[in-house]
């Protein structure tokens, strides 16, 4: 049954009817007209009738009761049956699950890994606040979580393995085989059928530097890629497959070379996860000169994606950009905020060696408009003297200084110009000049995954003192990169191109509120906005009923 309104001449007349199914057609039937609408409205009947039939419906009942204030609960949802499902379907809990089947904790080691995954996902912060900020969701199994749980899971993921159930690779490893080693490779070997192509897989590296000791000895002083040679800090290496999948990660004491690191990564992949390929992929300016030499020696048999570093190489200055040949649309630009970046690439091959020279339109312009600005600053400021200008780096590569003048180097403000919205990579692989450029653009997700370690290990390095804790903080981060890239897959998968900030925001806005009153309890649900429906069809989750009675 239903109300409806029915208008006659000019009045509309209110009336309950019911639907019956007659020879398999809907008929409706009119079973009361209560009256003209606009006096029901004047005298507050239809107020009056629905706070009288509320009294045999709990739900209805308890959202119009008036006469005192029940209890309620605001908590959010959307971000937690997201990952939830995502937490599960990628085989993580399965895998966290069976390890602990045969440990006894005293609390939900599986929960509170959960729960500091999901922080991790949705804010960047110290895990200290992790405990309070949890009470703003409605995640099952949290409620009795402490901070020290959190901490005592994270040492458990890097628990080192005992002796008994090492090789005798691991026993020369290194790094310590731990429990985080087991879950990956169990996730592995999980979704192992959902790879097309094991053979290729990407490996970059980074160093992350503690305030304090930084462990047992993880911490150590070493090459710093930070420029803060001064401080402790530790090598994490991170291993993703061709379609961005991450892998696994490694880790490392601080004053590991980069070229131990590969050879230790080598092995001990070929041996876990029986992969045939490498490819590094990596900036050249964030590598030592010996880690260079190392990949670009035939002897190892590896593949390479190598950053070039544009002003500082002859050979790519002076021959390189400077070669012809006709750029391929990879990316066409358009207007679309969420859409991928403009990108075109050349191929050139020089003394043996192949280059994939990619462009940026848009960006190109903007750095063509941003050298036209500095450069009429110049006029202008040059006139006010030279000491400020020298001391600008910005404006300091546009300058000649002499003896007794400074003045603008047109020159050099033209040289620059070959050099806008462009990068150069050098590579061995057989991969298509398109497929090279969107692989090294797949190494920013993992320098965005060191970046977040990075802000959350450096706001509280004296809470981690252990190696355990130390390597079970990072593969959190690791874990949230894992969830984030599958949202990502499946997202494109529908069809959807969402920015990580709007799907958070969006995903939020879905809460559950909690109303209880002389023991009756229902949860409403709030309509989620903007884009929410869309990642829930993605993810295949279903959005919860609008009223439930508990």
């Amino acid at each position: 049954m239903f109300a409806r309104v029915k208008k006659t001449g000019s009045y509309q007349y209110l009336q309950i009817v019911e639907n019956n199914k007659i020879d398999g057609k809907v008929k409706q039937r009119v079973i009361a007209t209560l009256g003209r609408l606009d006096e029901l409205q004047e005298k507050g009947r239809i107020d009056a009738l629905i706070k009288s039939l509320s009294r045999y419906s709990e739900a209805i009942h308890l959202m119009l009761l008036d006469q005192s204030t029940p209890d309620a609960e605001v908590l959010k949802t959307g971000p937690v049956l997201i990952f939830e499902r995502l937490w599960k379907e990628t085989g993580i809990k399965d895998a966290i699950s069976g390890l602990l089947a045969k440990r006894k904790f005293e609390f939900d080691v599986e929960r509170a890994l959960f729960l500091t995954v999901f922080h991790r996902l949705m804010v960047s912060g110290s895990d200290r606040f992790c405990e309070r900020w949890r009470s703003d969701y409605a995640i099952n199994g949290s409620e009795n979580l402490e901070l020290h749980h959190l901490y005592r899971a994270m040492a458990f993921l890097g628990e080192a393995l005992p002796k008994t159930e090492l090789s005798e690779e691991d026993e020369f490893a290194l790094s310590p085989r731990c429990i985080k080693d087991l879950i990956e490779e169990d996730i592995f070997f999980r979704r192992r059928d959902l790879f097309t192509s094991l053979d290729l897989v990407f490996f970059d590296t980074t160093s992350i530097y503690f305030e304090g000791e930084g462990g047992e000895t993880l911490g150590q002083k070493g090459f710093s890629k930070d420029h803060r040679p001064d401080l402790n800090q530790m090598v994490v290496g991170a291993v993703i497959d061709d379609k961005g999948n991450p892998i696994c990660c490694e880790m490392w004491p601080g004053n590991t070379s980069d070229v131990k690191t590969l050879k230790a990564v080598l092995e001990r992949m070929r041996e876990r996860f029986d992969i045939k390929r490498f490819c590094i992929v990596a900036d050249r300016g964030m590598m030592s000169a010996d880690n260079i030499r190392f990949i670009e020696d035939p002897a190892h048999d590896l593949f390479y994606i190598l950053g070039s570093r544009m002003r500082r190489e002859k050979e790519v200055r002076e021959q390189i950009l400077t070669c012809g040949g006709r750029y391929r649309v990879v990316h066409e630009e358009n207007d679309k905020t969420h859409g991928p970046s403009p990108l075109k690439v050349k191929e050139i091959f020089h003394n043996g060696s192949r280059y994939i020279v990619c462009l940026n339109v848009r960006q190109a312009r903007k750095e063509a408009r941003d050298r036209v600005s500095i450069i009429n600053d110049l006029k202008e400021k040059i006139k006010q003297g030279a000491k400020q200008l020298i001391g600008n780096k910005g404006y300091r590569k546009y300058l000649k200084v002499d003896k007794e003048s400074v003045s603008i180097d047109f020159s050099k403000a033209g040289k620059e110009a070959k050099y806008d919205g462009r990068w150069v990579l050098k590579t061995n692989t057989s991969l298509t000049p398109d497929q090279v450029a969107l692989k090294y653009k797949d190494l920013w997700q993992v320098e965005r995954l060191f970046r977040d370690i990075k802000s959350l290990l450096e706001t509280r390095p004296v809470f981690h003192r252990r190696d355990d804790t130390i390597r079970g903080h990072v593969f959190c981060s690791f874990l949230a990169l894992i969830l984030r890239k599958e949202l990502d897959t499946r997202l494109k998968k529908a069809g959807f191109s969402l920015e990580w900030t709007r799907i958070k925001q969006d995903l939020k806005s879905l809460q559950e509120i909690k109303l209880e009153e002389n023991g009756k309890r229902i949860v409403i649900r709030t309509q989620g906005k903007g884009d929410c429906g869309k990642i829930f069809k993605a993810v295949g989750v279903a959005m919860p009923p609008t009223i439930k009675i508990l």
